[in-house]
């Protein structure tokens, strides 16, 4: 399969067909009682999923359990090396500081997410790190990618925590 590479930071194709994937895995996340977040990490030129993740933090009581973190380990893994550059991480919710710093140390070379993360996020809406000139590598950026998918899954998901909790 050859994918083809839209250099005006509009989503492709697969970057659609690869968001479409993330929200499966993020709705799955939300059932078994995590944050809804999921995460591919493909080859850019060829569509091949190299790994994937969904958020894990309360079940595996590791802070690190975001679900872009375990789709970058897992993509590392798959080809035996820590440098993804010629890949894409398809993400349902803006990276925080601590995944945004893995992006750069991975050197992916695209990150296409959903919804802003107005709290953590750490790719446009506070901090700007995965494209920083001052960083040694930086991302070609895709932001919003099917924001309306993404953040109901988030709404929705809050709302019956909170729906719960008053109900205690």
């Amino acid at each position: 399969m050859s994918v083809q590479t839209d250099q005006s930071n509009q989503p492709t194709k697969v970057d659609l067909e690869m968001m479409t994937k993330a929200l499966t895995l993020a709705k799955e996340a939300g059932d078994s009682g995590e944050v809804p977040v999921g995460a591919v990490v493909y080859e850019t030129d060829t569509g091949k999923i190299l790994g994937a993740g969904s958020n894990t933090r309360e079940c595996d009581k590791n802070p690190s359990g975001h679900a872009e973190f375990t789709a970058i380990l897992n993509a590392c893994k798959s080809i035996n090396d820590w440098r993804l550059n010629h890949c894409t991480l398809v993400v349902t919710l803006e990276p925080c500081p601590m995944c945004s710093g893995l992006i750069v140390n991975a050197r992916l070379g695209r990150v296409v997410y959903g919804a802003d993360d107005p709290k953590a996020g750490a790719v446009r809406t506070l901090y700007q790190l995965c494209d920083d000139d001052r960083l040694n590598h930086r991302s070609a950026i895709i932001p919003g990618v099917m924001a309306p998918e993404s953040s109901e899954l988030l709404k929705s998901f809050f709302k019956r925590l909170r729906d719960a909790q008053s109900q205690s």
